[in-house]
């Protein structure tokens, strides 16, 4: 009997214990309590170990946007592992979570932004980081009209500040801003069709060694299709379908070596001017900003796309065609800086193939620290609510 009773009490016991499983709560973790600290300086919070945790950029908070449509933010991060458009190194689809590894250290501190005198992390702006965006490898072109689609739908719904106000948008709403992790180069064409539909023809500033207007019978020589859209082709097509304010465009960093003289002449019909990386030795990183901002103008909605190969190999190896004779990261990040006060709608950075890295992390380090300049100048520029931008070329609105 006594057996008996044990076993009922057991019994009922375990039946108490799942039924108040229904009920439980489980705790996000790390818990607030045990891992962060509240820094006694100008605000913000510091991870206990930085090293520790799951890798978004800059430590920001991970919230998957992409399949839930009521998250806002003011700027979002999104990865775009994408590779099979290279024509050398493949290894840039591991870019995004290689610059997250690399920005691990840039909130270490609180994220100020000491030369800019602004604070990213903890500012005006809600930032985000919405991972990445489900990329083929086996289909380029369905890969590409996933990532336009995908960073469209990070694009077209209202932020978290200012959503009620007019902004500059082809429907005259304010939008948040993107800052896209790539992937090879070729993730451009889509970003800009992306950026197309929100804001008709945009500027561009492309921070790069190679020009990547080549016409595809010149590169690689356009045996399809598909095979025509790569990552020395994509700013070709873009003028092709009307992505690009004419004559608004600038190269800054290019030196490369041509198949001729035709090459730039190209280049000058798809609305692109010309930094030469050489410059810099005659008219130093001042004189490289004053170029690109006479360039793009003060009203124009800007577009950024950022190749790490800007920066020489001895700064950052891990690419997928590098090219001596770059700029240090110094001189990048100066230059970056630089372009305070332009408006900018939104950015990529690409080419970043963590496998060609150094065990110190030198090229994602780097690609991250630049990102951290380029958010730093988006945050000083304030909501694009109030911005005062001209009205692009032949707008035709579009539904967002």
């Amino acid at each position: 009997m006594a057996t008996q009773g044990l076993l009922a009490l057991w019994l009922t016991t375990a039946a108490l214990a799942h039924g108040d499983h229904d009920h439980q709560q489980n705790m996000a973790g790390p818990h607030k309590s045990l891992w962060y600290n509240t820094l006694p300086g100008d605000g913000g919070t510091q991870a206990d170990s930085v090293f520790s945790g799951i890798s978004t950029f800059g430590r920001l908070p991970y919230l998957p946007c992409l399949s839930h449509k009521d998250i806002d933010y003011d700027i979002a991060f999104i990865g775009a592992p994408f590779d099979t458009g290279t024509s050398y190194r493949p290894g840039a689809r591991f870019g995004p979570s290689g610059i997250r590894q690399g920005s691990r250290r840039l909130n270490l501190y609180g994220g100020y932004n000491v030369p800019l005198a602004t604070n990213p992390f903890n500012s005006w702006a809600k930032v985000i980081d919405c991972g990445d965006i489900p990329v083929t490898s086996y289909d380029n072109t369905y890969a590409l009209t996933q990532i336009e689609n995908g960073h469209f739908s990070i694009l077209s719904r209202p932020p978290t500040t200012d959503a009620s106000k007019p902004g500059p948008s082809l429907k005259g709403k304010t939008l948040p801003r993107v800052i896209t992790l790539g992937g090879d180069h070729t993730i451009t064409l889509p970003l800009l069709r992306s950026i197309n539909r929100a804001y008709g023809p945009v500027t561009v500033i492309h921070f790069d060694s190679h020009l990547d207007t080549w016409k595809p019978k010149v590169f690689g020589g356009s045996p399809s299709q598909t095979a025509s859209i790569n990552h020395g082709t994509y700013f070709y097509h873009a003028a092709q379908e009307g992505l690009l304010r004419n004559d608004t465009n600038i190269h800054a960093g290019i030196r490369t070596t041509l198949s001729g003289p035709s090459d730039y002449e190209n280049d000058g019909y798809c609305g692109f001017e010309i930094v030469e990386a050489r410059e810099i030795d005659t008219i130093g990183a001042g004189g490289i900003v004053k170029k690109i901002k006479e360039r793009v103008g003060t009203k124009n909605p800007v577009y950024l796309s950022l190749d790490i190969d800007t920066l020489d190999p001895a700064f950052a190896p891990a690419t997928g065609t590098p090219e001596t004779g770059g700029w240090s990261t110094r001189e990048l990040r100066t230059i970056l800086r630089g372009l305070e006060g332009v408006n900018l709608v939104g950015a990529d950075i690409v080419e970043v193939a963590p496998a060609y890295d150094t065990n110190a992390e030198h090229t994602t380090m780097a690609a991250a620290d630049a990102l951290f300049e380029i958010m730093s100048i988006m945050v000083k520029k304030g909501p694009l609510s109030v911005l005062d931008i001209d009205p692009a070329e032949e707008k035709e609105t579009k539904d967002l």
